[in-house]
C-alpha cells in the first residue's frame, strides 16, 4: 500500500495572530495588541525652533509611559482605483463638452503616472501590547511552544479575560493618543476590518493589490 501523502502544515499554524475581534488582535500566547494608525510632519520644512520643539515633545512622549510599543512604517503601492472612478463619474456627468475632455485627459494623464511612477506611501503605525506580567512568570518555554500548536484551546481559556485585557489595553491606546496629538500628530485606533486589512497586506505583499477583502461581517470564522 502506498504511503499517505503527509498533509502539509496550514500556514495559520505559524503564524501568531489566533484572531482579530472587537478591535483587538489576540495572539496565540494569550496577550492582545492594539495598532494605532498615526499621521505625519513635513519636519524639514518646519524652523529650527518648531524641530527643536518637535523633538523635545517626542522624547517626552518616550518617557511619558513604562510599557513597550512597536514603531511601524509600512510602504504600498498608491491606490488611487476610487479617484478615478470618481473621474470616470465626473466625465460622464459633464455636460460641456471641452470639460469632458479635460477630464478624460486628467483621468488618462493620473493611470499613466502613477503606472508608470510606481508611486508608494507611506503609513506610520504604533502597535500597543497588552502582556500580564504574571503570565510571563507562571509559564515555562515548553509551554508556551505547545501553545503555537494548540491556539483554539488557548483562546478558549483566555476568553473569560478578554474583556479585562481589552480595557486595560484601550487606557495604554488613550494614553498613547494623547500623547501624539501633543506633538501635533493625529492618532486613531484602527477598528476590526482595518486590522484585518493591515495584516492581510504585511502576510500577503505580493496578492493584496488584486484581492479585494470582504467587509468583516461577512467572514465566517472557525470554531
Amino acid at each position: 500500500m502506498a504511503k499517505q501523502k503527509a498533509i502539509a502544515s496550514p500556514t495559520q499554524k505559524h503564524v501568531p495572530i489566533a484572531e482579530i475581534r472587537d478591535n483587538t488582535v489576540v495572539l496565540k500566547d494569550g496577550t492582545v495588541r492594539a495598532v494605532i494608525l498615526v499621521s505625519s510632519i513635513n519636519f524639514a520644512l518646519k524652523s529650527e525652533d518648531e524641530q527643536n520643539a518637535i523633538i523635545q515633545a517626542y522624547v517626552e512622549f518616550l518617557n511619558s509611559f513604562e510599557f513597550p510599543v512597536q514603531i511601524l512604517i509600512q510602504s504600498r503601492k498608491l491606490d488611487i482605483d476610487e479617484y478615478l472612478e470618481r473621474l470616470d463619474k465626473t466625465e460622464k456627468e459633464q455636460t460641456n463638452e471641452l470639460l469632458k475632455m479635460q477630464t478624460r485627459e486628467y483621468r488618462k494623464f493620473i493611470a499613466e503616472l502613477i503606472e508608470m511612477a510606481d508611486i508608494m506611501s507611506k503609513r506610520f503605525y504604533v502597535v500597543v501590547p497588552f502582556d500580564p506580567q504574571y503570565q510571563k512568570k507562571a509559564k515555562k518555554f515548553l509551554d508556551r511552544v505547545k501553545e503555537l500548536f494548540a491556539p483554539s484551546k488557548v483562546i478558549q481559556l483566555k476568553r473569560s479575560q478578554f474583556e479585562k485585557y481589552r480595557t486595560e489595553l484601550s487606557k495604554r491606546v488613550d494614553f498613547l493618543v494623547s500623547g501624539l496629538g501633543a506633538m501635533g500628530l493625529k492618532a486613531v485606533a484602527l477598528d476590526t476590518q482595518s486590522l484585518i486589512e493591515l495584516y492581510y497586506n504585511t502576510y500577503n505583499p505580493e496578492t493584496y493589490d488584486q484581492q479585494q477583502l470582504v467587509p468583516v461581517e461577512k467572514l465566517q470564522i472557525e470554531n
